[in-house]
């Protein structure tokens, strides 16, 4: 059994709009709606757990009146790891693995969603996006964390805040599509350290625990369009502009 997780509790402060980030719009829906639609057209969570904070619930709920979803609160902004372990308690006992998606990436399709899924094996799986540059609509790519390939596989997600120019040029990105077992998720969850510019616990160190555990990392390429995120007005434009190249 799956249970799918969708972060949306950020202020998104970079949009510099009063509504909450996963509401706005593209093509008159809000970002949110997209994906728990994805969601539940896979197949693989009839109701996902949505993380909200106080203040962006009630609009977010009002928005997803019409799906069966269930709300686990973030109260401070501590970071998307300490997002995650905020659902432990809605968690069902016959849950085995974990789906993560973040709310503001609206276009990943549910076919997507069922391969991260059919494919996960052992304790850790992930999407990874490889991108040619990062100019024209892929500038939207700049700012996510780089993947650290070791080898032919992944040890490392280092976050955008925390990279140096040299790791900076690196051209794999995390989109935050992840599959996790439920157990060793909320096993190493709580010993995360925000030890980082942010100050924040990040859901992404996970892959450098499971490296250090000798857990091997599954994980596969997802099309970059589909992977398309939103953290500023401009990329809400980048968004909308490719919207009905992708949208299905």
């Amino acid at each position: 059994m799956n249970k799918v997780i969708i972060l949306a509790a950020g202020k998104g402060t970079r949009m510099k709009t009063e509504l909450p980030k996963v509401l706005s719009p593209i093509n008159g829906k809000p970002m949110i709606e997209y994906l728990v639609n994805s969601v539940i057209k896979a197949g693989v969570n009839s109701s996902p757990i949505i993380v909200v904070s106080p203040d962006n619930h009630k609009l977010i709920a009002d928005s997803l009146k019409d799906y069966s979803v269930k709300f686990a609160f973030q109260t401070e902004q501590l970071g998307t790891g300490h997002a995650v372990l905020s659902t432990k308690d809605l968690i069902d006992d016959e849950v085995e693995n974990i789906v993560v998606l973040y709310g503001d990436h609206p276009f990943i399709k549910e076919s997507s969603i069922n391969n991260l899924v059919n494919n996960h094996k052992g304790e850790v799986s992930m999407m990874m996006v490889t991108v040619e540059d990062f100019n024209d609509w892929r500038k939207n790519f700049y700012h996510w964390g780089r993947i650290i390939r070791n080898g032919g596989g992944i040890k490392e997600i280092i976050e955008f805040k925390d990279a140096d120019d040299k790791i900076k040029e690196i051209r794999d990105v995390n989109p935050a599509f992840f599959c996790f077992n439920k157990n060793w998720l909320f096993k190493n969850i709580i010993d995360l350290k925000n030890n980082n510019n942010q100050k924040e616990y990040y859901l992404t160190d996970l892959i450098k625990v499971a490296f250090d555990q000798n857990i091997n990392i599954n994980f596969s390429l997802v099309d970059a369009k589909e992977a398309i995120g939103v953290n500023s007005p401009e990329e809400l434009e980048i968004a909308r502009s490719l919207a009905d190249k992708i949208i299905f």
